[in-house]
């Protein structure tokens, strides 16, 4: 790669985030296939592992759904290369009288130009399994 070019991994996932917070499922749909594996750590509703695009999309959606859409993604920034792309963003949102507001990190490897795995990394588990508990 020469100097200040990016990685295409790393323009598809600014571009899905810009994308999830447009509400627009083309964009990230497009990035998730029938063998993407999601992983979000801990023990709340929101942790487990999401297989193919109809459960992670729902997982997707239940982050809207739970939180009266008041859930935000919002990117800091993103490094990576051809294989693995890690995103750090804030994740805001009310559910419930609980106020979410920490960095989490997304690693995504990806394989063809598309989401292998993606791994939820909250910098704040504590805060996280709270909210959404």
């Amino acid at each position: 790669m020469s100097s200040g070019a990016e990685s295409p991994n790393v323009v598809r996932t600014r571009e899905a985030f810009e994308a999830f917070l447009r509400r627009d499922g083309i964009v990230v749909g497009r990035l998730i296939d029938d063998d993407t594996v999601w992983r979000v750590p801990g023990k709340s509703l929101m942790a487990g592992e999401y297989r193919g695009r109809e459960e992670i999309f729902e997982f997707l959606r239940q982050t809207a759904r739970l939180t009266g859409g008041t859930y935000r993604a919002d990117l800091r920034w993103v490094v990576g290369g051809d294989d693995i792309v890690a995103a750090l963003y804030r994740a805001t949102g009310r559910r419930e009288g609980r106020e979410l507001d920490i960095d989490q990190l997304l690693v995504f490897r990806y394989r063809g130009g598309v989401w292998a795995e993606v791994l939820a990394v909250p910098v704040d588990l504590e805060a996280f399994e709270t909210f959404w508990s």
